[in-house]
């Protein structure tokens, strides 16, 4: 499985801002703290918070923070949340990707599996628990 690079950019985005702890921080301090497009990122922080994941404040005095406590942000939820397609391959779309075995295809099935496999792994992590060297996420990222 692979995640897109917009559900890379919002985990990425969610320790940034749980490394922060209570303060907000702009979309830009994060852009640049991770070498990655503002642009994009704007983008990213838009959908997080509509997803009730983050919190934005526009504005002179805006910025952004985490909507709930980071430890009752499970992984899997915003994995969900932000890709648009969870199926690996063509077949586990609703249509069957047009694949004429479909009906009796053990692959498919297997696939399944290893999605659902995947994603009990996230199930069982948390912000929080992506965020725990705060301090050390804190140097590498030049967080002040």
């Amino acid at each position: 499985m692979r995640l897109t690079t917009y559900t890379d950019y919002s985990l990425r985005l969610l320790i940034y801002v749980a490394a922060c702890g209570e303060q907000s921080v702009t979309i830009a301090a994060v852009a640049e703290s991770y070498g990655i497009s503002r642009h994009h990122l704007v983008k990213v922080a838009h959908q997080l918070g509509v997803k009730g994941f983050l919190v934005t404040v526009r504005g002179k005095n805006g910025g952004i923070r985490l909507a709930r406590p980071a430890s009752a942000i499970v992984v899997a939820d915003v994995v969900r949340a932000m890709e648009p397609d969870m199926a690996i391959a063509p077949c586990l779309h609703p249509d069957g990707g047009n694949c004429r075995i479909v009906p009796v295809c053990s692959l498919r099935g297997a696939l399944k599996d290893a999605r659902s496999a995947f994603l009990s792994v996230l199930e069982e992590l948390t912000v929080a628990d992506l965020s725990r060297s705060q301090k050390k996420l804190q140097a590498l990222l030049q967080i002040q």
